[in-house]
């Protein structure tokens, strides 16, 4: 990865400020942004892990390309791994987020780590919970769950369906209000751009891997 100028980075970030401050007042219509009513109502791996949730948002988005070219970009997201393809000087230390299939990062394990920052603990970073390839994935942290489905379209294209659950633990104040910050101001503009980010870069493989196959 390459770092980004700070300039850049700051620009970028800025666009992105009405957003972060913004975010409570149209909290409802965020919480599910991109998703049907069938989204939002149907499971998804781990609900079962946070049954009460303060905060819990099911995104969805269609990408015009099949599960096995966006599920790698899922499965190598994180801090100083291939980013979060958002605001990388608020969430990757100011690298900019991979554009390419990163192989080392392509085989995940139950209880590797999902690091959200540079100091990796059960605060700052989830670990993998489940998964299915292609198909589903479930990152976990204590009071927190993090679900991803990929459900194939007949088009060959994909509905790529998220869903976070987290819990603000009242019993530890100091934790709790920063989760609150967090989820409440920062989890949409941010989850937002990784939703964008995945679609992107799923699509653009699929149009190079469709000019190969013809010039074949």
């Amino acid at each position: 990865m390459v770092r980004q100028s700070i300039f850049h980075g700051v620009l970028d970030a800025l666009g992105g400020l009405p957003l972060f401050t913004t975010a409570p007042l149209y909290r409802r219509w965020h919480l599910r942004w991109g998703a049907t009513d069938e989204e939002v109502r149907g499971p998804m791996p781990g609900d079962d892990i946070v049954p009460r949730a303060s905060f819990n948002a099911t995104r969805a988005i269609t990408i015009q390309a099949p599960p096995e070219r966006v599920w790698p970009w899922i499965v190598q997201i994180g801090y100083r791994r291939a980013g979060w393809y958002t605001y990388d000087l608020l969430d990757n230390a100011g690298y900019e987020s991979a554009d390419h299939i990163i192989e080392e990062f392509q085989h995940p394990k139950i209880g590797d780590w999902i690091p959200m920052a540079s100091k990796v603990n059960e605060t700052t970073a989830f670990r993998v919970k489940a998964l299915e390839t292609n198909q589903w994935l479930l990152w976990e942290k204590p009071g927190s769950t993090w679900a991803w489905k990929l459900i194939p379209l007949a088009n060959g294209g994909t509905r790529l369906i998220t869903r976070l659950k987290a819990t603000y633990a009242w019993e530890s104040p100091a934790i709790a209000l920063m989760t609150l910050i967090l989820m409440e101001f920062g989890d949409f503009p941010m989850m937002r751009r990784v939703l964008k980010g995945i679609k992107l870069r799923a699509e653009k493989m699929r149009a190079a891997a469709d000019v190969m196959d013809d010039k074949n």
